[in-house]
């Protein structure tokens, strides 16, 4: 799920403190244009290499029932939609039945991997129901998916993106005590009904998005303003995440790929760079490193170090023993979009509150272009991240990468900067897995409706009621990867 450069404004509650001045060195590093358009795309791998599309249940299928599809149609108390133009996600892409062409849509690619998401409220519409029908579904999908020529595409299912059954969220959401444990009971059920077909799980998608939004800047259900209930929500996927893992590890015993793993379990962990406005402005790098602090590094220390800390300066000191993390990662997903360029405002650091001035805002660099979303084009920050994330030592996939480009002339050469930042990364020795570009089909961005078009392939959800998949550019771009490494792509393609 792509985020807006705004998604880490949740910081109106950082304070500046004199520790926080030691900031991490900015890494001034740009790519050459002439290098990027004449480089083999995954040059020296082979068809073991994961390369595929990613998407979310809600986002796609159309006709969930959840706290998002009653929240949806609301408005923020200033009178705005809580959706843009007030869309809803009731039909979308129409995934729900028009699955087959998405199928189709990932063959024509060349792709051996497939991020899909269940989506619990369907599949667990009440506590402890189990929906057959919704189930039957699914493994339809699947099985489709494993049945793919010229080659199998390798599920990886992802348990949790972002939307929770009513009965769920009645309870509190993930302030509900009982929440991690009933998210490992339903990872549990998914995993005895689909283990024999999986073998990829994601548990969680972008824990750190979801606080951020949800609970610090009220922008998403159940729209709630205060750090210290956002830091308890952090806990609380955590715990679920880990719960979670253990459970699918318990339930799936059956290597579907016969590789010699039955499981490889992560979780999506959203990582766009943080760096200061002004290099020379202890200010600026003071609200960037805090901005990271709670961003980027509570997931991976928590799982490294099985111990949650969740830190906002001058309001949140939580530390939280979880030995029951360390070990959970098979691999660890990263999401890779942007850059925030943040310039500290001294009001909303000297009295940070709810509502109050905001620490920083985040600037515009001219020298950099920007997507239909308003992130900037940064492919030097995914580069950035990969080597920074791979000193915990776990084998990285990154799990979403994509940009919104309606006209889709501009994103093949976002995805051919962005491989190349990971090819870079890979010729260093970072472990990477696998890449999957967000997303195969233009789809509900949230918020913001329809207006990220983020797909490989575009929809006309106005004009087009069969809401037909059309080819972009980018698919080429893509199909060229897919040779380099040796993976075919169906015959049956068409623009």
């Amino acid at each position: 799920m792509p985020h807006p450069t705004t998604v880490f404004r949740a910081l109106v509650f950082v304070g500046f403190g004199a520790a926080v001045l030691a900031c991490r060195s900015e890494q001034t590093i740009r790519f050459d244009p002439g290098t990027v358009a004449h480089h083999k795309l995954l040059d020296g791998l082979d068809s073991r290499f994961l390369l595929g599309v990613a998407s979310s249940a809600y986002q796609t299928e159309g006709g969930a029932q959840n706290d998002w599809s009653a929240w949806e149609r609301g408005r923020f108390p200033d009178g705005r939609p809580h959706i843009a133009d007030g869309a809803t996600a009731q039909r979308t892409a129409d995934a729900w039945h028009l699955w087959r062409q998405d199928v189709q849509a990932i063959q024509e690619l060349g792709a051996n991997m497939y991020r899909m998401g269940v989506e619990w409220s369907r599949l667990e519409p009440t506590e402890g129901a189990w929906d057959e029908a919704a189930a039957a579904h699914y493994r339809q999908v699947l099985e489709a998916l494993r049945a793919a020529r010229p080659q199998a595409i390798a599920p990886m299912l992802n348990l949790w993106h972002f939307t929770l059954p009513t009965w769920v969220a009645a309870r509190g959401g993930w302030e509900w005590p009982g929440a991690p444990a009933a998210f490992a009971s339903f990872a549990a059920r998914v995993a005895d009904h689909f283990g024999d077909l999986v073998d990829w799980w994601c548990t969680l998608n972008e824990p750190n998005v979801f606080a951020s939004k949800a609970y610090l800047t009220a922008e998403w259900p159940p729209e709630v303003a205060d750090p210290k209930r956002a830091a308890q929500v952090m806990v609380a996927l955590l715990e679920a995440h880990a719960q979670a893992a253990a459970a699918i590890r318990a339930h799936d015993r059956v290597d579907a790929d016969g590789d010699g793993f039955a499981t490889r379990v992560g979780l999506a962990h959203a990582v766009p760079v943080f760096d200061p406005a002004s290099r020379f402005n202890p200010l600026d790098r003071a609200v960037a490193d805090a901005s990271d602090e709670f961003f980027n590094r509570v997931v991976p220390e928590a799982v490294a170090n099985g111990e949650i800390r969740v830190h906002i300066p001058r309001t949140v000191d939580l530390k939280v023993p979880a030995p029951e993390l360390r070990g959970t990662f098979d691999y660890l997903g990263l999401n890779y979009y942007t850059r925030d360029l943040v310039s500290a405002q001294l009001r909303g650091l000297i009295a940070p509150r709810a509502g109050g001035p905001r620490p920083f805002v985040v600037v515009h660099d001219p020298g950099r272009p920007r997507t239909d979303m308003d992130q900037e084009i940064y492919p030097e920050g995914l580069y950035r991240q990969l080597k920074r994330f791979a000193s915990y030592g776990w084998p990285i996939f990154v799990t979403e990468n994509g940009m919104a480009d309606r006209a889709g002339t501009r994103r093949p050469d976002y995805i051919r900067a962005h491989v190349y930042a990971m090819d870079r990364a890979r010729a260093e020795g970072v472990p990477i897995i696998g890449y999957l570009y967000w997303s195969l089909t233009d789809n509900f961005e949230w918020t913001h409706g329809y207006r990220g078009r983020y797909g490989l392939y575009a929809i006309d959800f106005d004009g087009d009621p069969t809401l037909r998949r059309r080819w972009t550019p980018a698919v080429d771009t893509f199909r060229e990867m897919a040779a380099n490494i040796g993976l075919q792509p169906s015959h049956d393609v068409g623009r």
